[in-house]
């Protein structure tokens, strides 16, 4: 069954906080090939190391709001800020991974910045 299958099956999540779910769980994904792809390269270990670190925190806040957590609020303003440092840094990059990651990150940052503030 696919993720966003069973994310809707959520009855307490809104549509909001569904999206909000699968965005985390995407950024997650293509935080790790970003830094699986960055490792070796001196010049990408910056890059390599928030990814990693973003790649937690996303898929936490996922886990939090699936549970409806009363720290899901604090963790979405967080792993908003961190998702904007780590487009930041991907973006300084031409790598193809760089770029994808920086676009998805873009996205979830936005989608936890509105969970942060409902």
């Amino acid at each position: 069954m696919p993720l966003s299958e069973t994310v809707s099956k959520i009855d307490s999540l809104n549509d909001e906080q569904r999206e909000c779910i699968e965005v985390c769980n995407e950024a997650a994904q293509v935080c790790e090939w970003c830094a699986d792809e960055c490792l070796g390269d001196a010049d990408m270990e910056e890059c390599a190391r928030i990814c990693r670190d973003v790649a937690d925190l996303t898929s936490l806040h996922a886990r939090f709001m699936a549970r409806s957590s009363n720290y899901s609020t604090h963790l979405a303003q967080a792993c908003a800020s961190a998702c904007e440092e780590c487009a930041e840094e991907c973006e300084r990059h031409d790598a193809t991974h760089c770029q994808v990651c920086a676009d998805v990150l873009l996205k979830c940052a936005e989608s936890c910045r509105s969970m942060a503030t409902s």
